[in-house]
């Protein structure tokens, strides 16, 4: 079954996505690993919220005993996805490993990482502190599909190391 955010990606980058891998854990919201450009991919399709600004992504694995985990930096693909689709709102945000990293989203020995988080994309405008902070850090990695070049803009962050 093509999910929604299988078919945003590959009608964006002429069907140059392949080896999609469903992730069950995550198929509420769209779970999967593809490969593009020679590169590991994981998406998600991100969630708006009824009581919240932004809109709401998970993305985690089980652990050896079966609970719950965060992924882990040495085992994440190069970039994580995240489709939004909410009718005339279109966009994704390609987020390198290294920044999920840097922001406490993947684990490693020193920081447990997260299992979801919050996504704001530029039309996003009444934000609390932290939701701005958190806005700040992820618009470079976003793009807005409604706008003239994104597709040019999309294949960027698709490509750049």
């Amino acid at each position: 079954m093509i999910t929604t955010a299988q078919a945003q990606i590959c009608g964006l980058i002429n069907n140059e996505a392949h080896s999609w891998q469903a992730e069950p854990q995550n198929a509420a919201y769209d779970g999967a690993v593809f490969q593009y450009d020679s590169s590991v991919f994981r998406v998600r399709r991100a969630k708006r919220t009824p009581k919240k600004a932004g809109y709401f992504v998970a993305f985690w694995q089980k652990d050896e005993q079966f609970r719950n985990q965060a992924y882990h930096v040495a085992d994440s693909p190069a970039k994580l996805v995240v489709v939004i689709s909410d009718g005339e709102r279109q966009g994704q945000f390609v987020f390198p490993k290294e920044v999920l990293h840097t922001h406490g989203v993947l684990r490693d020995a020193k920081q447990a990482g997260k299992m979801a988080m919050r996504v704001y994309p530029q039309w996003e405008k009444v934000l609390n502190k932290t939701a701005t902070s958190t806005q700040t850090w992820q618009l470079p990695y976003f793009v807005d599909l409604t706008k003239l070049g994104a597709l040019e803009n999309l294949r960027k962050l698709y490509r750049k190391d």
